[in-house]
């Protein structure tokens, strides 16, 4: 059996981070008056939606790419790039709770480290089948 602890540690940090999220949608709903299943509104419960969804959509993307980088190429690798790329989502979305258009430089980090992991992990399949 392999083990990936790094991996496995980014992992649950990114599920404990999408849990956040969600909460912050049910307490913003609660406090601006936006009853389900709207999701328009308040402009702050909006901005705390799409940071849901913008987080959502960007883990459905970062999660493979993260586990085929630790099991093709190297879990020290995965995790130190799948952690930078959690705390870039962790600016992005302080930063656009804050003020939306000051989302970008977490947003790019986020970006480099997912393009990091998907070209690694794209490398380390190849590498194997061409073995």
């Amino acid at each position: 059996m392999t083990s990936l602890p790094l991996t496995s540690l980014v992992t649950l940090l990114v599920l404990i981070l999408l849990s956040l999220t969600a909460f912050n949608v049910g307490r913003a709903r609660g406090r601006y008056g936006v009853k389900a299943p709207a999701v328009t509104g308040h402009e702050l419960f909006e901005r705390a939606f799409r940071v849901q969804m913008n987080t959502l959509e960007g883990v459905v993307l970062m999660l493979p790419a993260l586990w085929l980088y630790a099991a093709f190429v190297g879990d020290r690798g995965a995790g130190v790039m799948g952690l930078i790329w959690l705390l870039a989502r962790t600016w992005y979305a302080i930063a656009y709770l804050q003020d939306p258009a000051k989302r970008g430089a977490g947003f790019l980090l986020g970006m480099l480290m997912f393009s990091g992991l998907w070209l690694g992990a794209f490398w380390g399949v190849l590498r194997v089948l061409l073995r």
